[in-house]
C-alpha cells in the first residue's frame, strides 16, 4: 500500500531496547518516519506492560527482531496532524494498541476486523512499515501511526489504568461479545486471575454475568471474590470441587500462557458450550477429543479485535468504571518489572509512566 510523506527526514526518537534474547533493556537511540498526510504524532504518556512483551523480548516465539523496542498500550497526546487527518487534532488524548496497519481492502479489514487481516503490521517487532522502516513499540518518547489505527481517549478513563486495555482489555471483551458471553445469566469460568483474567472478570461482571474464577492459587479465592465481584472461586487441583462444578459453566475464557491442562477445565463445561483461549503458550497444549464429541463442546481461540470493537470497548469501559489493577513505574525500573512479571509477581499489570520518567541519555 503506498503512503504519501509530508516530510523529507524523519523524526529523532528515543527510547529503550532489547538488542538479543536476553531481553535486557537499555537507552536507544533511533528514528520514526515522517509524519505521512493520514498520520498523527503523539507523546507517549503511558505504556503498559504486556507479557507478550516478555516473549517477544527473549524471542520465545521464534520471531523477535533486535533491536527491538516493545509496548503495544500506548497511551499519548497529539503533538502532530498530516494535512489530510480528519479525526484528531493537537492536544487530543489517544490510544494506540497492537495494531498500526492492515490492508484495509481484504474481507476481515471490511468486516472491522483487521486484528485477522493476512497483511497486518503490529505494533512492534512485526513487518516493516509500508516505507519500509521498522516497527518500534511505546517504551519511547513518541509514536507516528495513521489515523485509522489510533482511537481517542474517552474523558472518563484513567491514562494509567486504562492503557492495558489497549491490549488486555480488547482481549478479553472480544471473545465476551463474539461467542455470546455478554448477556445477563450467562455463567462464565475465567481461568488464571492474572493480567488478562482480572480484566475480564470485570468486563463479566459489568455485562451481568455470572463469574466463577478457576485457579492453581487458593490465595487468590478472597481477592477474586471481594475485589473483583466474582461470584465464586474454584481451585483446579481440588478434584472434589472440581467435580462438584461440574457442567455449570456456559463459557470458559482460559488466560493462562503457560502450558496447562485442558480436560479438567473441560469437564466443568455445559454440553454445546465453548471453551476458549487466549493465552499463547510457547509449547503446544494437549487437547482431548472425546469430552469434545460427548457435549458437542467447542474449544476456540481469540486475538485482540479491530479498531471499531476496540473504540466500543474502551467507551464501554469508561462507562462501567473498569480500569485494570496496575502498578506504575518508571522507565529505569522496567528491567526489573519484566523479571518480576516472568514470576508473576505483579498485581495485576505494569504501566511505565513513560511522560515523566523517559529522559534523552
Amino acid at each position: 500500500m503506498a503512503k504519501s510523506y509530508e516530510k523529507e527526514h524523519p523524526v529523532k526518537a528515543f527510547g529503550w531496547a532489547a538488542r538479543d534474547t536476553s531481553g535486557v533493556l537499555s537507552p536507544f537511540h533511533f528514528s520514526r518516519r515522517a509524519t505521512g498526510e493520514k498520520d498523527l504524532r503523539f507523546k507517549v504518556l503511558y505504556t503498559g506492560i504486556c507479557h507478550s512483551d516478555l516473549h517477544h523480548l527473549k524471542n520465545d516465539w521464534g520471531s523477535s527482531k533486535y533491536p527491538l523496542v516493545p509496548g503495544h498500550e500506548i497511551v499519548g497526546v497529539v503533538t502532530e496532524v498530516g494535512s489530510k487527518v480528519q479525526k484528531f487534532k493537537v492536544g487530543d488524548k489517544v490510544g494506540v494498541g497492537c495494531l498500526i496497519g492492515s490492508c484495509r481492502t481484504c474481507e476481515d479489514c471490511a468486516d472491522d476486523l483487521e486484528n485477522y487481516c493476512p497483511k497486518k503490521i503490529i505494533t512492534y517487532d512485526g513487518p516493516r512499515y509500508y516505507d519500509g522502516t521498522l516497527t518500534f513499540g511505546g517504551y519511547s518518547d513518541h509514536m507516528v501511526v495513521d489515523e485509522h489505527f489510533a482511537i481517542h481517549w474517552p474523558e472518563k478513563l484513567p491514562l494509567d489504568g486504562g492503557a492495558p486495555l489497549l491490549c488486555a482489555g480488547i482481549t478479553t471483551y472480544s471473545p465476551l461479545k463474539h461467542f455470546g458471553l455478554d448477556k445477563p445469566g450467562v455463567h462464565i469460568g475465567v481461568v488464571g486471575l492474572g493480567g488478562l483474567g482480572h480484566v475480564a472478570v470485570k468486563f463479566a461482571k459489568a455485562f451481568g454475568a455470572k463469574v466463577t474464577v478457576i485457579s492453581t492459587s487458593p490465595s487468590k479465592k478472597e481477592e477474586a471474590l471481594k475485589e473483583f465481584g466474582a461470584d465464586s472461586f474454584l481451585v483446579s487441583r481440588d478434584a472434589e470441587a472440581m467435580q462438584a462444578a461440574a457442567g455449570t459453566l456456559h463459557g470458559i475464557i482460559d488466560t493462562v500462557s503457560a502450558v496447562h491442562p485442558i480436560l479438567p477445565l473441560l469437564s466443568l463445561l455445559k454440553n454445546h458450550a465453548k471453551y476458549i483461549l487466549l493465552g499463547a503458550p510457547g509449547k503446544p497444549l494437549e487437547l482431548p477429543v472425546f469430552p469434545l464429541l460427548l457435549g458437542r463442546k467447542i474449544v476456540a481461540g481469540s486475538a485482540i479485535g479491530g479498531i471499531k470493537e476496540t473504540e466500543e470497548m474502551l467507551n464501554f469501559a469508561a462507562e462501567h468504571g473498569i480500569t485494570a489493577d496496575v502498578e506504575v513505574i518508571p522507565i529505569d525500573y522496567v528491567n526489573t518489572a519484566i523479571e518480576r512479571l516472568a514470576k508473576n509477581d505483579v498485581r495485576y499489570r505494569f504501566v511505565i509512566d513513560v511522560g515523566n520518567t523517559l529522559k534523552a541519555a
